[in-house]
């Protein structure tokens, strides 16, 4: 009876280890799960909803130029206060001074009234076949804008010479006026010479003691060359 009952538990075990190590073998040889597919277009953000490679779009977005020193001033046409198109074009072989205005500005006020310093400017100068133009680039309804404004103030001041209206900022912005006053002067071969400030007083009380356009003209109706040929401009923002 020992034997037999040594032989069942025997037979029992070795039939528990079986059915074990087939269980084993079953997890062992279970098919793995194949790996996900690679979503090809998880790598990109498309918040927009479309599939642009948005690094060129990056490449392909210029920022706007700007004039330069040395190269030819942006061409452009204008209206004057009086409703009259005034053209940069029709000035070729003259040298001209365009200072960006505004006529509600301390620095403008100053300069215009105070100190009179660009009335002198086109006493001196306009004889000797320099041209001044004024150019307001302030939006609709910002401050110093519309004809009617500048129509007086261009009585005010006493200037005899245009005011040029500019709105759209398109003008000032391709010259990178940042500033009134922001004066630039361009030769008579239509090349930018000169970029900056009217003198080197940033103050709204007395001119300063260099005026940096009445020297840029000297040396330029003289045939020299610029010594000073940008400054940083000073005044109030130009309220595109």
């Amino acid at each position: 009876m020992k034997t037999e009952s040594l032989f069942r538990s025997v037979f029992a075990g070795a039939i528990a280890l079986g059915l074990a190590g087939g269980v084993a073998f079953a997890q062992d040889t279970k098919p793995a799960t194949p790996p996900a597919e690679k979503d090809d277009h998880k790598d990109h953000d498309h918040k927009d909803g479309d599939h642009k490679d948005h690094s060129h779009d990056k490449k392909d977005t210029k920022k706007a130029e700007t004039a330069k020193i040395g190269e030819s001033a942006p061409e452009f046409v204008l209206q004057d206060t009086a409703g009259k198109s005034v053209s940069l074009a029709s000035f070729k072989g003259k040298v001209v001074v365009l200072e960006w205005f505004n006529p509600d500005c301390p620095f403008i006020v100053k300069h215009h009234k105070t100190a009179t310093t660009f009335n002198d400017l086109n006493t001196t100068y306009g004889p000797k076949g320099v041209v001044f133009l004024a150019i307001n680039s302030s939006a609709d309804g910002n401050q110093g804008s519309g004809n009617e404004r500048n129509a007086k103030a261009k009585t005010d001041f006493k200037m005899e010479y245009p005011i040029l209206m500019d709105a759209s900022g398109k003008v000032g912005k391709s010259y990178g006026a940042k500033t009134t006053p922001h004066c630039f002067i361009i030769a008579k071969d239509g090349k930018l010479m000169y970029s900056g400030a009217i003198d080197d007083d940033k103050s709204t009380g007395p001119s300063g003691k260099t005026n940096f356009v009445a020297k840029a003209l000297d040396e330029i109706l003289a045939g020299k060359p610029v010594t000073t040929a940008q400054t940083k401009p000073y005044g109030c923002s130009v309220k595109y």
